[in-house]
């Protein structure tokens, strides 16, 4: 071969391997894209998801498929998300449990895994008990968890899902031993309250609104900095002298190396869905807090609570 035919050779093959990235961001998506809820049906996490995908359908030519798989606090669906082809046809609800589960040893992956494309909610957790139970404020539950050291079972979402850690920074900070009893999500947990199997839920005030205001649940105490505008009459654990604020969050994420034309589509239609009345009005009617961030935004936020959960992971004595 002349080393003229092997320099155009060499020139088309490198023409061939810059050539797909043009296409890959005109054309995406070409066919629908898939959407991982790491929770059940019925959650919070499952409810922000769906009223999602149905306003980003408006902006995207292809269809967005939500699939629920669930199991391991988090860790089955996210693994699922994380050792997805990058190239944007399986997208994943990232929540907080992405910053969590690595330090407690139970995921193959890290934070560093996943690129955020928007944050799109956030909500605090709560204590919530069954209407009939004799505690009518958290002094009074605590009191009894006290006084029974390992009897009283809070439900969660999971082992080092965002909402057993709420539950286990409560009792460290009061001197509470709960007996914490995992879920696929949190509303099993909460059916399990309803049918008086547990004693409490340590989950958001959006997942238990509906059967508080139907009489049948109590909250007690919201684990934030502020009361909960829904229920403005239910005090903060910083009130009670309690210095716990837990929260969770929820948003879109794409596998690590994604290529970033495919990014930005995503990161573009993401802005126009939650700017969409009708996804603002479902997370309204679930009582859901509408928390925009932008992907540079979002960065910054499981960057802080990488840190953040690290750390008290590592005071609560069960990082690994």
């Amino acid at each position: 071969m002349t080393l003229d035919r092997r320099t155009l050779l060499v020139a088309g093959l490198g023409a061939l391997a810059l050539g797909p990235a043009p296409a890959l961001a005109q054309d995406y998506p070409a066919r629908p894209v898939e959407l991982i809820v790491p929770f059940p049906a019925g959650g919070g996490t499952d409810a922000v998801a769906r009223a999602f995908a149905d306003s980003l359908r408006k902006h995207l030519p292809q269809s967005v498929v939500v699939a629920n798989k669930t199991g391991a606090g988090g860790a089955i669906g996210l693994t699922e998300v994380m050792s997805a082809r990058p190239d944007g046809y399986k997208l994943g609800v990232g929540t907080v449990e992405m910053t969590m589960l690595p330090h407690l040893g139970t995921a193959r992956f890290t934070a560093e895994d996943f690129v955020p494309i928007a944050l799109l909610n956030a909500e605090p957790s709560a204590i919530t008990v069954h209407a009939q139970a004799p505690w009518r404020t958290v002094e009074e539950f605590l009191a009894h968890a006290r006084a029974y050291p390992d009897k009283v079972r809070v439900g969660n979402s999971g082992v080092g899902a965002i909402w057993h850690l709420a539950a286990e920074q409560l009792g460290h900070k009061s001197g509470v031993k709960f007996s914490h009893v995992p879920y696929a999500g949190a509303n099993p947990a909460i059916n399990d309250l309803m049918g008086g199997h547990i004693e409490a839920v340590s989950v958001s005030p959006a997942e238990v609104a509906q059967h508080v205001a139907g009489g049948k649940l109590r909250l007690l105490a919201v684990m934030a900095d502020q009361r909960a505008k829904r229920f403005p009459d239910v005090p903060t654990l910083k009130e009670k002298g309690i210095d716990v604020s837990v929260s969770t969050w929820r948003g879109i994420v794409a596998p690590k190396r994604t290529p970033q034309p495919v990014v930005d589509t995503l990161r573009s239609a993401a802005r126009k869905a939650a700017d969409e009345p009708d996804f603002r009005d479902a997370l309204a009617r679930l009582d859901l807090t509408h928390a925009w961030a932008d992907a540079p935004a979002f960065q910054k936020v499981i960057e802080r609570d990488n840190a953040f959960f690290k750390g008290l992971m590592g005071e609560l004595g069960i990082a690994r």
